[in-house]
């Protein structure tokens, strides 16, 4: 519904989404308030971190429908690069993190070159094998990596202590997150972001329509790149201490593809939404099962959830299910009768101007039984 306010015309379905918004953004801005410990506010931030993660993987597997398990590389890389760039070139934290996420989306376009000429199955394999030798790569590479004994970051605020760090980086991390939100909107809304999604639909038909389809799967390539490695590089000055076999684990990749999955790649919130529900149970299970790998389990039945029964996610799901409730959607023509189809037709028509009985092309000529 429609309606005009100071002469401004205002859809009902505007005005909710704006409210939910600000709700949302109050609520997050305030929840450090809300939370009773320091391990409390630890899982909110590692929860904005897969939110962060999960937005990045969406700026390509959402837009152009390429799925890729090895985003965990360019986690890594932006974590290593953050620490090798403040420890052994002594930059300050943040500029060495922002430089490292520009170095890796650099570094994404030569991949990007290789790996985007093919598709399917084989863009999987190919993003898999990226992480397997970056991961083989610093953890052999232990002169300068430190390989498996790890890398100690050094704190960009060594003052604070550990709660008062935490509350820090929960509003960093914030931010972040709304940058690459604001990002991907905008691009949902540009012409460059209708050629990702004529991609995503047909990338055959899209070529032949004009779009440029291999230099805009590149750029989404790089974006994507980007925002993940900044998004690891948070990581590395939040935590303090590096992996080479966490932060290069293929089930980063997968936990990005199975929260995005969960929400709806094709929404702007889907896959902040997976990466609430995902980060929390995660942690409840390492909590509860630690000892065991049933989080894994746990993971996996999820997946195999969400793929069967809500292949476009939950907000998609849900907003479908909304619009059967009210009776809002659309019928297809192929769910109508002849009758039906008669009378909707007969609807449509309008009257004639003048007083003859004359017949509108959309009338049926003769109804046969």
């Amino acid at each position: 519904m429609t309606r005009t306010v100071a002469g401004i015309s205002v859809d009902r379905r505007t005005v909710v989404t704006v409210l939910l918004l600000a709700a949302g953004i109050t609520l997050a801005a305030n929840a450090p308030s809300m939370m009773a410990n320091a391990y409390q506010l630890s899982v909110a931030i590692v929860i904005l971190n897969y939110a962060v993660l999960a937005t990045s993987w969406n700026f390509m597997g959402g837009f152009t429908g390429y799925i890729s398990l090895g985003h965990a590389a360019y986690f890594g890389l932006g974590a290593y690069g953050t620490a090798l760039l403040a420890t052994r070139a002594d930059l300050p934290s943040f500029v060495a993190w922002a430089l490292s996420g520009l170095l890796v989306a650099v570094l994404a376009v030569p991949i990007g070159f290789a790996s985007l000429r093919v598709r399917g199955a084989s863009f999987v394999i190919a993003s898999i094998a990226l992480v397997l030798i970056t991961l083989l790569v610093f953890q052999s590479w232990s002169s300068v990596t430190g390989g498996s004994n790890g890398l100690v970051v050094p704190r960009p605020f060594p003052d604070l202590l550990r709660p008062e760090h935490h509350y820090r980086f929960y509003y960093l991390y914030l931010i972040l997150l709304g940058v690459a939100l604001l990002a991907w909107w905008v691009i949902d809304r540009s012409r460059f972001g209708m050629g990702l999604k004529a991609i995503r639909e047909d990338e055959d038909k899209a070529q032949a329509l004009g779009v440029p389809t291999f230099a805009y799967k590149l750029i989404a390539f790089v974006v994507s790149a980007f925002f993940t490695a900044l998004g690891g590089g948070m990581y590395a000055l939040w935590f303090g201490d590096l992996d080479p076999v966490f932060q290069f684990s293929i089930l980063i990749g997968a936990y990005m593809v199975l929260m995005s999955l969960l929400g709806g790649v094709r929404s702007l919130f889907g896959p902040l939404l997976g990466a609430l529900v995902v980060g929390y149970a995660l942690e409840y299970f390492k909590i509860n099962y630690g000892d065991t790998q049933f989080h894994l389990v746990a993971t996996g039945v999820l997946l195999a959830v969400v793929v069967l029964f809500m292949p476009d996610g939950v907000i998609p799901a849900v907003t479908d299910l909304v619009k059967r409730i009210r009776g809002g959607g659309e019928t297809s023509i192929r769910e109508m009768t002849a009758e039906e189809l008669i009378e909707h037709n007969r609807g449509l028509e309008k009257p004639p101007e003048t007083g003859g009985a004359s017949r509108t092309s959309t009338e049926p000529r003769e109804v046969r039984t």
